[in-house]
């Protein structure tokens, strides 16, 4: 068989012209092209974005929502408020991902400012939007850079500090009626908070508690299971951490309740159970174990730095010395682990066996990457322990006594155009992975922070996306999009942008007592299901 024959037979989805001009251009590049041109059948969009944006368009009181990025063709921009307090980061919905009257809003400032009493803390920590109206309410002041923010399935907000290694997790219950509570004193690393139910108030809040059985780490992206099992990273640079210079990087942490939670059914997370609790004492975060992964490179169990993928572990840590025991006890450190979540088509959640989940690591500078993870439904349930003589440590085990496994896989390489993963979701119905890019250089006269869609891994030879296109791209000089997140339907999608130009017109004083700066947060619609808007499960 001559070239041009075997090049044939080995990409038939390539026309013949790009295969006949082999010789004279890219071939990577042909592919890449037709990817594009059949974005509205991959992707449920209309022509992608061919580069980010090179014009920065500052925010301004009465602009339309357009203006404030670039979107593939056929999607539509809406705002749904623009005084979010500043540094709006994580979103979640309330009460569940489809039928939802509320955003639950982190804001990742830091704790500072001084109360009417000279206490510290009247930041804006976690906030909730209403969809209609647009309106902006203050649930809890005082937290240290509250990042991530999910609901959970028995009826509660889970919502954390990236603030190093005594970032905490608060869960939150009556979300709507809980206003203005205040964190006299966070605590410090695994220590109880004292939360009052406003600021400076003397009286303890009832619908707020802090979260100890959970581990201190430097919290961003995590996710609920409907058994109360949590999984989130600790987004740590390696170099930083207990050991000085020679710490790994940050390890990605497991919770696993005492009792595990009975929903009454399987549920997905975004979704309510038919079993709700209606007191905190009742949540499955009340008390549990923590583990860390640890991902061994060859059955000898080689683990620690260098084996990033294969098969993960679950080695015992304590939540108050999680980080120092993850580096202790042979843990994979990754790059600033950052934002995580489940796809929730997982088959788990449709009658099957087992749940996916992917995570982005970002390295300052560099180009980041998303890992992916599977693992059976023996794992997700898993509440046991073994001893393991090669680690010499307690693993999680699951219920016949076997070690609990999860494999570790890398899903989207960085590159000089797709880099510094930030965010990310996995859009339900279709599993396409969209990655968020903490990045912006508008500033200094380069390209706009991007948001990309990736489809799922096919039936190739790698365990890798099938590729990426770039779905969104911000125009503000100076800021980042943030927390963009789906809601059950797959068809309309919510995120911030961050930290952006500000002017006097949209301050808010009350949504941001420290300074009234505020951000905007936006809702993106157009998005079709490819080959299945005639799928109607997920609108119910």
């Amino acid at each position: 068989m001559n070239k041009r024959a075997l090049c044939i037979a080995v990409a038939g989805f390539i026309s013949t012209a790009a295969v006949a001009d082999y010789e004279k251009r890219d071939f990577g590049e042909a592919v890449e092209k037709k990817l594009h041109n059949h974005s509205h059948k991959l992707f449920g969009f209309k022509k992608p974005l061919a580069e980010s944006a090179s014009t920065a368009v500052d925010r301004a009181p009465g602009q339309p929502a357009s203006d404030r990025q670039l979107l593939a063709k056929g999607l539509k921009a809406t705002f749904i408020a623009r005084n979010v307090a500043y540094k709006a980061d994580m979103i979640a919905f309330w009460p569940e991902d489809i039928h939802y009257t509320h955003l639950m809003v982190c804001n990742e400032d830091g704790r500072k400012g001084m109360t009417p009493g000279n206490n510290g803390g009247i930041n804006s920590s976690v906030q909730r939007i209403e969809v209609s109206t647009g309106k902006v309410e203050t649930i809890l002041h005082g937290m240290d850079r509250c990042d991530g923010i999910r609901t959970t399935q028995w009826g509660t907000v889970l919502a954390t500090e990236e603030s190093g290694a005594d970032g905490g997790a608060y869960e939150i219950i009556d979300p709507l009626t809980t206003t203005g509570h205040w964190i006299a004193d966070r605590g410090g690393q695994g220590g109880n908070a004292d939360i009052r139910d406003g600021i400076d108030s003397a009286v303890d809040s009832e619908t707020i508690v802090k979260r100890t059985a959970l581990v201190s780490q430097s919290w961003e992206g995590l996710e609920v299971l409907d058994n109360g099992v949590v999984i989130g990273g600790d987004e740590l640079r390696a170099g930083n951490g207990p050991a000085g210079f020679d710490s790994d990087g940050g390890a990605i942490f497991r919770f696993v309740p005492s009792t595990l939670y009975d929903c009454g059914e399987r549920t997905r997370p975004g979704q309510l159970c038919p079993n709700t609790i209606s007191d905190l004492d009742e949540s499955p975060f009340v008390s549990g174990k923590n583990y860390a992964l640890a991902t061994a490179c060859t059955g000898n169990d080689d683990v620690g730095q260098g084996c990033e993928f294969g098969e993960g572990k679950w080695v015992e840590v304590g939540a108050a010395t999680a980080r120092a025991d993850a580096n202790d006890n042979g843990a994979t450190g990754y790059c600033r682990p950052e934002d995580l979540h489940i796809d929730r088509e997982s088959p788990r959640f449709n009658g099957g066996d087992g749940i996916s989940w992917c995570w982005t690591n970002t390295c300052a500078g560099g180009e980041g990457e998303v890992l992916c993870v599977t693992e059976s439904d023996a794992t997700v349930d898993a509440q046991g322990e073994v001893y393991d003589s090669n680690f010499d440590k307690m693993l999680l085990a699951n219920a016949g006594g076997g070690e609990a496994q999860s494999w570790v896989r890398r899903f989207v390489d960085g590159d000089e155009e797709m880099r510094n993963h930030d965010n990310l979701d996995i859009q339900p119905v279709t599993s396409n992975v969209y990655v968020i890019e903490d990045y912006n250089d508008l500033d200094d006269g380069g390209t706009g922070g991007d948001i990309w869609a990736c489809l799922p891994d096919g039936n190739d030879r790698d365990r890798k996306t099938d590729g990426c296109v770039r779905m969104l791209s911000i125009t503000d000089i100076d800021a980042e999009p943030s927390g963009f997140i789906f809601d059950g339907t797959g068809k309309v999608a919510f995120y911030h942008v961050q930290h952006g130009q500000q002017v006097e017109g949209l301050y808010d004083w009350t949504s941001n007592m420290l300074d009234g700066k505020t951000d905007d947060l936006i809702m993106i619609t157009g998005f079709e299901l490819p080959g299945r808007d005639d799928d109607d499960r997920h609108d119910d």
